[in-house]
């Protein structure tokens, strides 16, 4: 391991800015692999990473955990998985840092589609679209939070549960990378030290959350975040 080394600190921040906020470090975390890792390892990597992320804040917070949701977003999540599979395997992975920024960008400042209603049927409509997207684009958490709201308003239920969906997306992703045939074995040594780095991060989020006030964060994080994907975007045409 060399220059990725980077992504261990920057994991960890990123998991304090989720733990605060719910949401948004996966993003930031994405943004800054490329160029630190090979195309072809940004998104499996980054999956295992945030699934160690977005499982451990689950687990500091597991009282809050609505276990009600899991089923229905499984089951839509599988045939994202499947049909986001099928896309990865046909895209030029030369592209795939470009491909992640425009997708980035869409997310952060593009109001994104509403899942109608609130039920177990809008829950697996949100794994599906959100698996599938995330099969491209990394990190997708942002996209289920409007559904969520609609069912509890109250913050840390909010995070915790944003927590449980996404460790289900990204336990399915990697189990499709893997049927994809993607090679985790060079990548077990920076993938535990992100892991922990992530964990770690979660920690200290979930105890800074009652402490920070979350609309402090949003300009900051749209403007460092549309940075980092315009220049995901750039790096094709400048290698």
């Amino acid at each position: 391991m060399g220059a990725e080394l980077i992504l261990v600190p920057v994991a960890f921040v990123t998991s304090a800015i989720a733990g605060v906020m719910g949401l948004g470090g996966g993003m930031l975390l994405i943004a800054a692999m490329p160029g630190l890792l090979p195309a072809q390892a940004i998104i499996p990597v980054h999956a295992f990473t945030q699934l160690a992320s977005n499982a451990s804040r689950a687990a500091f917070g597991w009282r809050d955990i609505a276990w009600s949701i899991v089923p229905a977003f499984a089951l839509g999540a599988i045939a994202g998985a499947w049909g986001g599979g099928e896309i990865y395997g046909q895209i030029d992975l030369f592209w795939l840092p470009a491909i992640i920024g425009v997708l980035i960008l869409l997310i952060t400042w593009v109001p994104l589609p509403q899942v109608p209603g609130g039920g177990q049927l809008a829950l697996a409509v949100l794994g599906f679209y959100q698996t599938g997207l995330g099969m491209l684009a990394g990190a997708t958490g942002p996209l289920g939070a409007s559904l969520l709201l609609r069912r509890n308003q109250e913050r840390d239920w909010v995070v915790v549960n944003t927590a449980l969906y996404m460790s289900l997306n990204h336990a399915i992703r990697l189990a499709a990378f893997a049927m994809l045939g993607f090679s985790f074995g060079p990548w077990w040594p920076l993938m535990l030290a992100m892991a922990a780095a992530v964990i770690a991060g979660s920690w200290v989020g979930t105890r800074m959350r009652g402490l920070i006030p979350q609309r402090n964060f949003a300009p900051l994080f749209k403007t460092l975040v549309s940075v980092l994907a315009l220049r995901m975007i750039a790096m094709p045409f400048f290698s």
